[in-house]
């Protein structure tokens, strides 16, 4: 399934966001881009190339804030669509594929008209910004896949990515019929690295975005994002991440070879971008120079 270019149309809206990142304030416009039935909220900062920021399973691209403004002072523009059911955003949330939340995406950037993109997905957001670069090509200088699952095992491996308790431990803070205790503990175990306080995450989570991803995730096969097109990728690892553990770490670089660069940030899980926003933003910011650059 390939995603045609697109018709949309787009309002601004007059509310001015701002936004506080360690004692400053960096205002962000947010804008609505539409097509079809579809309507995306997207936060816009910055000026120089662009980079799409694409968040975690059911999560806001909030969790961004402090990456975001770091990437800004080192003159790029920042695009965080949310993803449908969060803030403005929204369209159909029955029966979706990763295909169609990349397609949200792709509508985002179309109407920048920048010319192509360094897309960054964290954790969930890796398989939409893979599959848009496999999708449309026309769209992405390279994709930054920031503690993600592979989607794959080695060879050989008779373990799935994500295993059954793991996958509890995901899903469960978004609960919040589940016992604050319950819930962090889960935050622990999957999301945050030894001594990182996961209460941050406590709040944040929207279900019917959670859903909808999950079902994207558990119906769209692998192969249709896994290789990102023939896109450069940074491989951007949390050293505590259980979710995408350190076993499974040369997944990508194995299968896709040199297109595929593996940096490591040390004292991270899979939360990553809450416990580690300046080496997260400066990682993103070195792989998007060199790419811009490579013209």
């Amino acid at each position: 399934m390939k995603l045609r270019k697109l018709s949309y149309a787009f309002v601004l809206t007059a509310t001015l966001s701002a936004c506080a990142f360690a004692g400053t304030a960096v205002t962000a416009d947010h804008q609505l881009v539409k097509y079809g039935d579809v309507q995306i909220d997207v936060m816009r900062q910055g000026q120089g190339p662009v980079i799409v920021m694409l968040p975690s399973l059911g999560r806001s691209v909030r969790d961004y804030d402090q990456v975001a403004e770091r990437l800004v002072a080192d003159g790029f523009r920042v695009l965080r669509p949310e993803p449908r059911g969060i803030g403005l955003s929204k369209g159909p949330m029955e029966n979706l594929s990763v295909h169609d939340f990349a397609k949200d995406v792709a509508a985002v950037i179309e109407h920048e008209n920048k010319g192509p993109v360094v897309v960054v997905g964290h954790a969930w957001g890796n398989f939409a910004a893979r599959q848009l670069a496999a999708d449309r090509p026309d769209l992405v200088r390279g994709v930054v896949v920031a503690a993600a699952s592979a989607g794959k095992v080695p060879p050989g491996s008779n373990e799935k990515p994500i295993g059954p308790e793991m996958r509890k431990a995901i899903d469960g803070p978004s609960d919040m019929k589940l016992p604050e205790a319950q819930r962090l503990e889960y935050l622990r175990k999957a999301f945050f690295a030894p001594g990182h306080d996961p209460r941050v995450w406590l709040t944040g989570w929207h279900q019917e975005t959670h859903e909808a991803e999950s079902h994207a995730r558990n119906t769209t096969p692998v192969d249709d994002y896994f290789a990102a097109g023939t896109a450069p990728i940074l491989d951007l690892q949390a050293e505590n991440d259980a979710v995408a553990p350190r076993r499974f770490s040369q997944v990508l670089k194995n299968m896709l070879g040199d297109r595929v660069t593996v940096v490591v940030i040390p004292n991270a899980g899979h939360a990553l971008a809450p416990e580690q926003p300046h080496a997260m933003a400066d990682a993103i910011a070195a792989f998007a120079r060199k790419v811009f650059a490579d013209k």
